[in-house]
């Protein structure tokens, strides 16, 4: 059993709006990758701006640990300082 004219228009449809999300995610995507300037950099750079770390907040937080534990380093392991809690 062949497929009926309407049958074949309505897949020409599918296939063209497909085509048209394809081409459309695809400039989208490669619209987003540009060319980084010498002088932006430095604000990419910030401690801020990395992953998995807490950037300006963990130096905050380990400067207040170092002013507590009377040590440098009391974030990293557990127990000492002046035993008070």
């Amino acid at each position: 059993m062949r497929p009926s004219s309407s049958d074949r228009a309505r897949g020409a449809l599918l296939f063209g709006v497909l085509l048209a999300l394809i081409v459309g995610a695809l400039g989208v995507t490669v619209g987003g990758c540009v060319m980084v300037r010498p002088e932006e950099r430095e604000y990419l750079a910030d401690p801020a701006m990395t992953f998995g770390s807490e950037g300006i907040a963990g130096e905050h937080e380990e400067h207040v640990l170092s002013n507590r534990e009377g040590s440098a380093g009391a974030g990293a392991v557990t127990g000492g300082g002046c035993g008070c809690n």
